[in-house]
């Protein structure tokens, strides 16, 4: 069952919000324009404020409905539970609808631990705000957040498996910033406007 629950997962983590919605909507193909990322950042430049704010909730649900059918349907134990969520947040950044070429993670990241760690969440949305109010970069601010969940995690689950897997994550999630880091290095990456 696990085995399909994970699959099942990674599917539907793997829908790719913001392509899709800028298709139905007539907006050119997301991929090619911006910094050619599917997620809502991109979108939000790209398509509009409107647009940006439903892909982002798109992706975060991609993250939360999975897990809350792990965990209240099927009433999964941590480790399983942890890996349908890694499978999920997988899908989001390796779909294989899109030849395993996605988004960098956060809003799906963000879907997840609001049902496994509402209290850590709370922390990095905090970091998460404080870094874009003061410099304005969005990927400063993702950064900022992804390194602040896992010590949040481990003080607010006393789970091993599940801050095993927020490791995982946040390391993707930073990893999958590189570009930006070395923008933000080079003083050319874009500033977040409200």
């Amino acid at each position: 069952m696990l085995v399909v629950l994970a699959i099942c997962a990674y599917l539907f983590g793997a829908i790719p919000t913001g392509l899709l919605l800028t298709r139905f909507f007539g907006k050119e193909d997301i991929r090619k324009v911006g910094s050619g990322n599917i997620g809502a950042t991109n979108v939000y430049r790209v398509a509009g404020r409107k647009l940006g704010l439903i892909t982002l909730v798109g992706d975060c649900l991609k993250g939360v409905l999975p897990v809350i059918l792990a965990l209240q349907v099927f009433e999964l134990t941590d480790t399983p539970l942890a890996l349908v969520a890694l499978a999920a947040f997988v899908g989001h950044c390796f779909p294989v609808y899109l030849g395993f070429k996605g988004g960098k993670g956060v809003a799906t990241a963000l879907g997840i631990f609001l049902v496994l760690s509402p209290l850590a969440v709370l922390t990095a949305m905090v970091v998460f705000v404080l870094f874009l109010w003061r410099w304005r970069y969005i990927s400063l601010a993702s950064i900022a957040a992804a390194i602040t969940i896992a010590p949040a995690v481990y003080l607010t689950t006393a789970s091993l498996p599940i801050f095993t897997v927020t490791l995982v994550v946040a390391t993707i999630v930073i990893w999958r910033h590189k570009g930006n880091i070395e923008r933000l290095r080079n003083g050319t990456e874009n500033r977040f406007s409200f």
